[in-house]
């Protein structure tokens, strides 16, 4: 089991002076290559409930190397899966999708992306993603989080990024899709 501590996200964070004042709380807690399967690793991650000040916890954020896909299943609880494409100087596109018990959400390939618990109970969730993969979270750091942050006032604009499109809000899946060649950097 990784823990992500408060002091790992602290440049990714909405509020600062909340962060320079805080503990090093536990954030979230990874469990990685819980099985494998055909090169593919199977992890899980739990996210308690938590406010980082005026932000809704999140997971510090990541991409993968431009032709890897990431499949996500909600186990429990609900969150907001942010994914956004581009680099710092351009974003072509931002979406979010809300997730809940038994869903799925599927990252594209070359999407860099974030999940956030918007709730007072525990999201777990599990995901798929190729074996050797590792997340890079350069950008995010870069950038001092993702183009939006989930906030007590809803979304807030991430000022780092100029321009960054508007959201765009997509549905999750019902069901895991039976081609997972995208979780392969095949077919994109």
């Amino acid at each position: 089991m990784e823990i992500r501590h408060l002091n790992d996200m602290k440049e990714v964070l909405y509020d600062h002076k909340w962060a320079e004042s805080s503990p090093n709380l536990e954030l979230y807690y990874m469990y990685r290559g819980e099985k494998e399967k055909d090169g593919l690793r199977y992890d899980i991650t739990v996210i308690p409930p938590r406010m980082l000040g005026k932000e809704f916890v999140k997971t510090k954020g990541h991409n993968h190397a431009g032709y890897y896909g990431e499949a996500y299943m909600v186990l429990k609880g609900e969150g907001f899966y942010l994914f956004q494409k581009g680099d710092g100087n351009k974003i072509d596109d931002v979406c979010v999708v809300k997730a809940k018990e038994g869903d799925i959400v599927i990252v594209p390939a070359g999407y860099g992306h974030i999940t956030i618990n918007p709730s007072n109970k525990k999201l777990k969730m599990a995901n798929w993603v190729k074996k050797e993969d590792k997340g890079n979270f350069s950008l995010f750091e870069k950038m001092h989080g993702a183009c939006y942050f989930f906030t007590t006032k809803g979304w807030v604009k991430n000022k780092n990024y100029k321009p960054a499109p508007k959201l765009r809000f997509k549905k999750p899946l019902r069901s895991m899709p039976k081609n997972l060649d995208f979780l392969y950097g095949k077919n994109n």
